[in-house]
């Protein structure tokens, strides 16, 4: 069977944004915060294993420096600062193969580092989040 991966079936929307202006390398990524499942073996191999409730995760999204979500993030971190009212629903979905990732409760950790030069820079912008979900990657 073969199976094709396309970046641009890969979606991200970020409350009502779409994100857009990804970078040409890693665009986006997505680590669990928890320790998942941990093992810890007694003096007689006797073995116990542990399940991490914790089940949020950091977002890092790599955006050229022109991208809107630039803006936008910049303007959600400024509101949560002032109000509080930055959680945002964040969804990554690749179009060819299912949902990859879900949460009802993201926001922006602090803005991007600004870099300026010769040539453009792309942006990391920081996410964390609460409760997410994470599901299979099976591209088509």
């Amino acid at each position: 069977m073969v199976k094709t991966y396309d970046p641009k079936k890969v979606l991200i929307s970020f409350g009502s944004h779409s994100v857009s202006g990804y970078s040409d390398g890693t665009f986006v990524s997505i680590e669990a915060s928890g320790d998942g499942i941990s093992k810890k073996v007694g003096c007689d191999g006797e073995i116990v294993r542990s399940i991490d409730p914790n089940s949020s995760a950091k977002i890092s999204l790599t955006v050229l420096q022109t991208s809107p979500t630039v803006a936008f993030c910049q303007q959600n971190y400024d509101r949560d600062r002032e109000t509080g009212e930055g959680l945002l629903p964040l969804v990554v979905k690749d179009l060819k193969g299912g949902l990859i990732f879900s949460t009802e409760s993201a926001w922006v950790i602090k803005p991007p580092t600004r870099e300026y030069g010769k040539e453009s820079a792309d942006r990391t912008i920081e996410i964390d989040c609460g409760t997410a979900t994470w599901e299979g990657e099976n591209s088509e």
